[in-house]
């Protein structure tokens, strides 16, 4: 038998209560202290996806992209693909920073499909088109690298 897990995605932030904010406008979802943890904050929203901000008092923000161009964890946020500018433009005005934009070959026209941000306290995060949904499962496929 499985013990009931949650999974929550945590970035740490030395002020968690704005970076709580600009994610909760830019998901539409909201923000609620963590019941048991008086510096962990949880953003939850309707598609059921948590994001916590944890205050840490010593976190840096993160160094990306990185001169090797290495991946590093960051969020994808997903929309659908006539909505991208529009998301990119809400994201912009809640304050978070572009860093590039490419195309990664699902789009036919020749627009990117993949914008990548920082937010305000420097954690990178991804809008991207939403994948092409398979038919059996009625869920998004992987992207192909």
């Amino acid at each position: 038998m499985t013990v009931p897990k949650a999974l929550v995605l945590v970035l740490d932030s030395t002020d968690p209560e704005p970076l709580a904010e600009f994610y909760a406008a830019l998901l539409g979802a909201t923000v609620e202290p963590h019941p048991g943890d008086p510096d962990l904050l949880l953003v939850s929203g309707d598609s059921g996806a948590v994001l916590g901000i944890r205050r840490d008092h010593g976190q840096a923000p993160p160094s990306w992209p990185r001169p090797e161009d290495a991946q590093q964890a960051h969020l994808e946020i997903l929309v659908a693909p006539d909505a991208l500018d529009e998301a990119e433009r809400e994201a912009v005005s809640l304050g978070a920073r572009p860093v590039a934009a490419v195309r990664d070959g699902t789009r036919t026209d020749r627009r990117t499909d993949l914008r990548r941000y920082t937010d305000p306290a420097g954690h990178s995060f991804v809008l991207a088109t939403t994948p092409p949904v398979d038919a059996d499962q009625g869920l998004p496929r992987a992207r192909q690298a």
